[in-house]
């Protein structure tokens, strides 16, 4: 708006030269504004939500997108994500007293309504190792006690008057010792063995007297340490959440590579980590698929819920698994990562786009006015008017040109915020300076050749 009468008030000052006309401003404008990351950004954000929908996660919303690749903190289950997920029952150790049969009874009735792997692995256990012949949930009369992530035990009432309980060694002792029982050495020996070996030990107890402990097995993933230890070198923290007893959680975690974990974790504990984590300025993503876990989704910044799971999850996350893979929540970080790093390398691209199309347009604008300018005419332009048009033409045609790369974005790599910065000046800066030169000239010797400026 100013430059008009301006440029009108230089001329009758000095008496010579031409006021910039309306066409050439207009041009300007065209050219230096921040066209081209402008049209580019959508076709960013489009991009990204395509790359997730081809991973088989829905986004609710390309905040949830973006706020992904912002991640500085990840809170992985261990059962199935770092972990295969399927613990077997390996070992039956028997308390002082107490046969192993008898424990091998217990524990496979105290099983039998319990379909999840491990107190499947149980039954077949106690039947295949110990000949425990597998009953009939309704030829025994009983009352099953479901696992609560509260109670962290489960069980059986029985009608002779058992009241077998099997679950985590914090709860079922707390349970003894309200029965008037302690757990014996030799139990929390056993106990002790496994967890260090990063095992999980379930024990059993009936009418508060422990009979042994069951020695669950699991293995960690291949290639998730190094995994992690890419999430590291780029700044993001790993904790691990578990049910499991502190030992336990040390092991796997020492063999994970993850740089924290939550032991005996519940509802209410994984809730309180994620708003402390939050209050020290970190984003934080998170997996869940239970009732229990929908409080921590909807504090988590990127909560993604499995398909499989309760519909109260899946309202409490802003992402939804359809594989059901926990797991996928790296894949999503990922994702996040790349969108964001494109972003700024089409930024950084733009904006050095606009410097160099500067010295195009600056002094074929003003040359009529101040002749003086000329000197900055370092492209060497036949014409004021071709080195507008060549300028406007270039303008259009790197976005065009850009658009390919906006949609398959730039490569994801693994490493630190400081060298992703200088690669992304090194190229995308210094190549944003050097292709307007090539490109306006090229445009600029076209139309002299086709005698159209």
């Amino acid at each position: 708006m100013t430059l008009l009468p301006f440029s009108i008030y230089s001329v009758e000052a000095a008496g010579q030269g031409i006021p910039i006309t309306v066409t050439v401003l207009v041009a300007l404008l065209v050219c230096l504004i921040p066209t081209t990351i402008g049209g580019l950004l959508p076709a960013i954000g489009i991009a990204g939500m395509d790359r997730m929908i081809q991973a088989n996660v829905i986004a609710m919303s390309g905040r949830a997108v973006e706020a992904a690749g912002d991640v500085d903190v990840l809170l992985l289950d261990k059962t199935g994500t770092i972990t295969l997920g399927n613990r077997q029952a390996v070992e039956l150790i028997a308390s002082e007293g107490v046969g192993i049969e008898q424990l091998a009874d217990a524990a496979q009735i105290s099983s039998l309504s319990d379909e999840t792997p491990e107190g499947r692995s149980i039954v077949v256990l106690a039947k295949e190792k110990y000949g425990i012949r597998e009953r009939h949930v309704h030829e025994l009369g009983a009352t099953f006690i479901p696992f609560t992530a509260q109670t962290r035990m489960s069980g059986v009432d029985l009608q002779d008057g058992r009241k077998i309980r099997k679950g985590s060694v914090d709860a079922i002792e707390a349970y003894v010792n309200k029965e008037g029982s302690v757990l014996t050495a030799g139990v929390k020996s056993a106990v002790e063995r496994i967890a260090q070996g990063g095992g999980t030990p379930l024990v059993v107890a009936d009418r508060g007297k422990v009979l042994g402990v069951v020695h669950l097995k699991d293995i960690v993933k291949g290639g998730i340490k190094e995994r992690f230890a890419e999430l590291r070198r780029m700044g993001i923290k790993t904790i691990m959440i578990t049910g499991d007893n502190p030992l336990t959680a040390a092991a796997i975690a020492a063999e994970a590579g993850v740089d924290d974990f939550l032991a005996q974790a519940t509802p209410e504990t994984k809730l309180k980590l994620i708003r402390d984590t939050q209050q020290g300025g970190r984003l934080v993503a998170m997996t869940g698929d239970g009732t229990n876990d929908a409080p921590a989704l909807a504090q988590a910044d990127v909560a993604v819920a499995m398909n499989t799971g309760t519909q109260a999850a899946k309202e409490a996350g802003n992402m939804v698994d359809l594989d059901s893979n926990p797991t996928k929540l790296l894949e999503i970080v990922e994702i996040g990562k790349q969108l964001l790093i494109t972003r700024g390398s089409l930024t950084t691209f733009s904006i050095a786009n606009d410097v160099s199309k500067y010295f195009a347009i600056i002094p074929a604008a003003f040359a009529t006015t101040y002749p003086a300018l000329k000197v900055l005419n370092i492209m060497g332009l036949a014409t004021p008017a071709s080195a507008i048009m060549s300028a406007v033409i270039f303008n259009a045609l790197i976005i065009v040109a850009l658009i390919p790369l906006a949609l398959r974005g730039v490569k994801y790599r693994a490493v630190g915020a400081s060298r992703l910065l200088r690669d992304n000046f090194l190229i995308y800066g210094v190549g944003g300076i050097i292709a307007p030169f090539i490109g306006i000239k090229a445009i600029d010797m076209l139309l002299v050749a086709l005698h159209l400026a």
